[in-house]
């Protein structure tokens, strides 16, 4: 561990590929704002303040973990920092690179720390102050449909999807067929339908029917994250703003998530 009494944030991982594997499922843009606090780090990407991606990276991934602040928010370029994660490589199978990380302060570069068999390499990544974040306001309070799947079958539907159609329908419903995706591209219209008795469907708790599209563009950073996951979580609320929570095992046996939330796409309302 980098042992420094000014820096405010350190932590230490034996393996740099459990947190490199989840921050590639949210790298879809240049910048990001990263939050850290005692429960761990959370770092956001913004896609035309319609779409948000939030991947959270807990304290307890870490071998060791020291924060002596309020929440810390900075912006930080995301591809430099995945270029320095992955410095060495990064290839499963290859011999584990280790990460030391340590933040002194607001204005200040975050430090990283890599060494993979007696070879050492320090990187200085410059932080910027944050832009503000887009409140979705999504609570478990307002949300009327829910569904948690096996990624497999969507990852699927996924593949099967019309690119050409600028957006997707989703149904939800207590009533068959409980949850559908629809494109609507050139050859036409193309349809995934999902029996809420399914072995792929872990839980189904569904209160009304919704019917909400979305722009395909926003969703599609989102496979990133469901090509990592074992499990997903759909939920929709009563203004018919969409979360997508998937669950990302890291190689040392540890569970991540990364949410995405989405705004409907109102151009596209009946």
């Amino acid at each position: 561990m980098v042992q420094n009494s000014q820096h405010i944030f350190e932590a230490r991982l034996d393996n740099v590929r459990c947190m490199s594997s989840v921050l590639k499922s949210v790298a879809f843009k240049d910048y990001a704002t990263v939050f850290i606090s005692n429960n761990g780090l959370k770092v956001t990407v913004e896609e035309s303040k319609c779409a948000q991606v939030n991947a959270f990276l807990q304290s307890d991934l870490f071998q060791a973990y020291e924060f002596s602040s309020d929440t810390l928010v900075f912006r930080i370029n995301l591809n430099v920092l995945m270029e320095c994660l992955n410095i060495f490589g990064g290839a499963p199978g290859h011999s584990f690179v280790s990460l030391k990380m340590y933040y002194p302060g607001e204005g200040e570069p975050l430090g990283l720390v890599l060494e993979e068999g007696g070879v050492v390499t320090e990187c200085q990544i410059k932080t910027m102050e944050a832009d503000e974040i887009l409140d979705f306001n999504f609570t478990s309070v307002g949300v009327q449909n829910k569904i948690i799947m096996k990624s497999e079958c969507l990852r699927d539907a996924f593949s099967d999807l019309d690119v050409s159609s600028q957006v997707i329908e989703m149904l939800m419903s207590p009533d068959a067929p409980y949850f559908r995706l629809s494109t609507f591209g050139h050859a036409g219209t193309t349809t995934n339908e999902y029996p809420k008795d399914s072995d792929m469907v872990e839980s189904f708790e569904c209160t009304k029917t919704q019917i909400n599209k979305y722009k395909l563009t926003l969703l599609k950073p989102s496979i990133k994250a469901l090509l990592q996951s074992t499990k997903i979580s759909i939920r929709m609320d009563d203004r018919g703003f969409l979360s997508l929570q998937y669950m990302i095992k890291t190689e040392d046996g540890n569970t991540c998530f990364v949410e995405y939330l989405c705004a409907p796409d109102e151009d596209n309302e009946d």
